[in-house]
């Protein structure tokens, strides 16, 4: 299955290290992450989840749930979670989802055969509350991720969805950002009163809203 953005993610039943879960009723009202793991015990899933765990604070300020997947038996994930917290410095503070028999993996199209045909590409899925799916990575097995990357995308994602702007390149919180095309000109001053820079008719900056 391939997901693209917009789309509405499947929901599913999973057995996780917090217990059972039904994801788009354990979603709620937040945001949510759903993100994979070749297989336990690997060096950079390892170095990955501790920090995913030491950045927990910050999504949980965004209203953003984090839970990842292991093509693993749970039995074997406490163990793993055990190392985490010695190599890493931080114990896993979220649900873990055990998916031995690739349910999950194959509905979320995590498993890339070309790149292996058992174990997970290390994908990210970015859930707004509407379940819609805002935003989708994948990186190889190789590769360990940038979650302060995705923890800027997700402001960028969520002051659109609150104020009609984009973020530029480099947007990092407290930059100016772009008025969205799709606001008229009437429509923005209503908006934002104070007004804009305008660099072109479709270029307009204006100072991060809520700043």
């Amino acid at each position: 299955m391939s997901l693209q953005l917009g789309d509405t993610v499947p929901d599913f039943e999973a057995t996780t290290t917090h217990g059972p879960v039904r994801f788009h009723e354990w979603l709620g009202s937040s945001w949510g992450i759903l993100f994979s793991h070749p297989k336990n015990f690997t060096p950079v899933c390892t170095t990955e989840l501790g920090d995913v765990a030491r950045l927990k604070p910050e999504f949980d300020r965004r209203n953003v749930k984090v839970m990842g997947l292991s093509v693993d038996e749970i039995d074997r994930h406490g163990a793993w979670e055990d190392d985490i917290e010695q190599t890493q410095g931080h114990r896993v503070n979220f649900p873990m989802i055990a998916d031995a028999d690739r349910k999950v993996s194959s509905l979320y199209g995590m498993i890339h055969p070309n790149a292996s045909d058992t174990m997970t590409v290390r994908s990210v899925f970015v859930i707004g509350p509407d379940r819609r799916l805002k935003l989708s990575l994948t990186y190889p097995a190789s590769t360990g991720r940038n979650f302060d990357e995705i923890l800027r995308t997700i402001d960028s994602l969520q002051l659109t969805a609150e104020h009609s702007v984009a973020t530029p390149v480099n947007w990092q919180q407290g930059d100016e950002v772009i008025i969205v095309p799709s606001l008229s000109d009437e429509a923005a001053r209503e908006r934002f009163p104070e007004g804009w820079r305008t660099l072109k008719p479709y270029l307009r900056m204006v100072p991060q809203p809520g700043r």
